[in-house]
This record gives C-alpha cells, structure tokens and sequence, in this order.
C-alpha cells in the first residue's frame, strides 16, 4: 500500500508556496509521492478566465522537474466536463483500492467543503491534509472545523505544519498585469514561461469556462 498525496488546483500559475506545501505534506506523512493534478474545467471557477490547459500543465511539469518525490497527473486534466474531487476519488479508489490517498487543501477549502459535489465521498475516500493559511469568513478556529467535520462525516483531518507564505495566484497575475516582478514567488522556468508566453497579459488568449 503507498501513501499518495494528491495536490490539486487550477494552477495558474503554479508558485512556491504549492511547492513547500507539497514538501511540508511529503515529509510530515510519509508519503511515497505528492501528485500535482491540475484540474481540467473546475466547476467553481466556470465564470473566471482560466489559462488554456497545455499552458497550466506545461509550468506544473517546469515547476516539479528537479524534485523526484512529486509527479504530474493528468487525471483531471484528460477528463471531459466538470471535474469534481468526488469522481477523481472514487475513480482513483476503483483503480488504485489498495493505495492510501491523502488530499492537501487550504483552509479555505476546510470551511466550504460541505459546499462540493458530494462532501461525503471526499472525506470519506481519503485523508484530508490541511494548510492553515487565513480565511476572511471562518466562524469556527480550524480545531472545531476539523472537530466538527470528523464527528458529522467521519472524516480524518490533519494540520500541515507550514509556515504561511503570502502568495497566491491571484497575486501573481496581478503582478504580471501590471508589470511587476515575481522573482522568487514562482520557481525560474515558470517566471521565464509566464514572460515567454505573455501570460497574464493582453497579449494571449485564455479560456473562458461559461455556464452550460
């Protein structure tokens, strides 16, 4: 049985603080691997402006080149549609029953879980892994929202212990937009990808997921 860690998002772009949430995950658990799975059509996202996928999965491949414990999955990506954690999970369980999955998000995703498609296969296909980063809204402190989730769900919840970086993709297309460095908030090839592509700027297209 391996313990694999499964990092999911839009990635757009990838930066450093996936990357050290990814290694503070692989190193506090066990893990064999960390999957860096970016998602395909994210049905949160349908009214946002999302980078076309070859380029998101280009800079996730440029971004974990050098580090052996984390691997590309194309899993969401290949998918047609909404792609929604609780079909990734119950299809990977079909496929890989006798692998241990331990899901990484940020506290953010802690306190709106209850909001996906079917929270209950979620929690109840694999081990959450949580980044205590802030959240604007939260009513509980991050020990009752576990409490709470564990005894409704009987989900299995821990803290990762990373430091809080404050970088986030929105900040980072900001940044590029208005012609401000990112040096050292996204690993260099992807810095030299996002400049190379005119990314976030007028100069390339992106895709605009829309309603259906």
């Amino acid at each position: 049985m391996a313990r694999i860690g499964i990092l999911g998002g839009t990635f757009d772009p990838i930066h450093n603080g996936h990357l050290e949430l990814g290694k503070k995950a692989y190193e506090e658990f066990g893990l064999e691997h960390v999957w860096f799975m970016p998602s395909g059509i994210p049905p949160h996202k349908k009214d946002h402006r999302i980078t076309e996928g070859k380029m998101r999965r280009d800079m996730v491949l440029l971004a974990i080149a050098d580090i052996p414990c984390f691997l590309y999955s194309d899993f969401e990506m290949e998918r047609k549609g909404n792609t929604y954690t609780a079909q990734t999970l119950t299809l990977l369980k079909k496929e890989r029953g006798e692998d241990e999955f331990y899901f990484i998000i940020g506290a953010d995703s802690l306190y709106e879980i209850e909001h996906w498609y079917h929270p209950e296969l979620v929690m109840g296909q694999a081990v959450l892994l949580v980044a205590g980063r802030a959240y604007k809204t939260r009513h509980r402190t991050m020990e009752e929202q576990i409490a709470y989730l564990s005894h409704k769900y009987g989900a299995v919840i821990y803290p990762i212990h990373c430091p809080q970086m404050d970088v986030s993709s929105e900040k980072i297309r900001s940044a590029v937009a208005e012609g401000l460095s990112i040096s050292g908030l996204v690993p260099e090839p992807v810095e030299e990808y996002i400049r190379s592509h005119g990314l976030y700027t007028d100069n390339v297209l992106q895709c605009q997921y829309e309603d259906v």
